[in-house]
């Protein structure tokens, strides 16, 4: 087995997707030129790089367990991948295992007391095991696996008013999952992206990595790496087309009154759009980097975050940021207003979450506790105003964190 560098550079492309950092994968996708290559992404099943990887190690156990002489040697742990590309390290380890053994089995003949009829009994490690907990345990028949995506599936969203299901996948495509469909396995409308080329519409053959319902569900607008946005209806019939984005879109959003859709891209820009005649309302060009994400306030205000660490609340018809929040020491990934849209949170690549008042310049709460980026924040609906306003504020993370306001 050999690997072409485009194929390579395709399983190193593919793995900074699959483990979320889209960001770097657009990136390592424009230097090493994957949109030139002729591989299909469609046949690269999932994790592809780590199970290489891995069959690697096992094929370096193999030949580490076998000694010059043929001889069958046994690894008292597994190999890790930094063992196998420093070999010194297991061959050091090895010959202190073998010290130790010999230590033991000279002890064991002591305790004996006659020579040659010691028993060398081998050291037993304990290893704790985690409890599972039966009772969250999900029955196989309560469960529904939607098969057809021929890629990974990036984002999911449910229709505000039936029992659709949307996802967007890294095959080009969106799907429509009819999750009320009693016939057996739930059935999909495939909405493939296309565009013109050479008077004729070819598969994109990028990402759909955003997408999201309309207030009534009779809409669902797509964002993808090709740099359009769409609009489809309920029935897979395509709406609008929007082309104003010079690059990969990351995030799009309708507002609470179903008029405007919100797009951010890695032109540094985000856009309002009108989602009737699908044209664009306003762009907003304030970020020096990609904006990565967008979260409305109300139906004509929004914030925005991008990649230079800072965060925009902009208006339609407004020219400038009415507010800009600056505090974040790396990229911020995603932004959401709570309920009532008086709170701002933002979690980073700092590894902090920060909430954010538009009564005051710096953050409000700073909040730290994890130890690694934070891509992923949403507010209970909860709170004045809301279903139950009784309750507290509650803002939840990754890693099963929340906090109380």
């Amino acid at each position: 087995m050999a690997f072409s560098s485009d194929e390579l550079n395709f399983l190193v492309y593919r793995y900074l997707q699959e483990s979320g950092f889209q960001h770097s994968a657009y990136t390592f996708g424009i230097e090493s030129h994957i949109s030139q290559s002729n591989i299909n992404g469609a046949l690269v099943p999932p994790a592809a790089l780590i199970s290489i990887i891995q069959k690697g190690l096992h094929y370096t156990e193999a030949e580490i367990c076998v000694g010059e002489d043929g001889s069958e040697q046994r690894l008292t742990e597994s190999l890790s991948l930094i063992d196998a590309v420093m070999p010194e390290i297991v061959a050091s380890r090895q010959s202190q295992n073998q010290q130790k053994q010999t230590v033991v089995k000279n002890d064991a003949q002591e305790t004996n007391g006659e020579e040659g009829t010691a028993t060398v009994t081998p050291a037993v490690t304990s290893t704790e095991t985690m409890e599972l907990d039966s009772s969250i345990e999900i029955p196989a028949e309560k469960s529904t696996i939607l098969k057809g995506h021929e890629s990974e599936v990036f984002i999911c969203a449910w229709n505000p008013t039936t029992d659709l299901l949307a996802s967007g996948s890294g095959d080009s495509t969106a799907r429509i999952w009819d999750m009320a469909d009693s016939s057996g396995a739930p059935s999909q409308l495939i909405l493939r992206h296309c565009i013109q080329k050479g008077g004729t519409e070819v598969p994109s053959n990028k990402d759909v990595t955003s997408l999201d319902w309309n207030c009534d569900g009779t809409l669902l607008a797509t964002g993808s790496y090709d740099g359009y946005a769409r609009i489809w209806m309920t029935d897979g019939r395509i709406s609008s087309t929007l082309g104003q984005h010079k690059g990969p879109i990351f995030a799009l959003k309708w507002n609470k009154r179903g008029n405007y859709i919100l797009s951010a891209g890695v032109d540094k820009t985000t856009i309002i759009w009108d989602a009737a005649s699908g044209q664009c309302n306003q762009q907003f060009a304030f970020h020096t980097a990609p904006a990565l994400d967008v979260d409305w306030q109300s139906n004509s205000s929004f914030a925005s975050c991008s990649t230079d660490q800072c965060i925009h609340v902009c208006r339609l018809g407004v020219d400038r940021p009415v507010k800009s929040f600056q505090g974040h020491t790396n990229e911020v990934n995603a932004i959401k207003w709570d309920p009532q849209g008086n709170l701002l949170a933002s979690c980073s690549d700092d590894m902090t979450l920060k909430i954010w008042s538009m009564k005051h310049d710096n953050c409000v709460h700073d909040l730290q506790a994890h130890n690694k980026e934070i891509y992923t924040i949403k507010w209970s609906p909860t709170g004045p105003g809301t279903a139950n306003p009784n309750m507290n504020l509650i803002l939840a993370r990754v890693v099963n964190t929340v906090y109380k306001f």
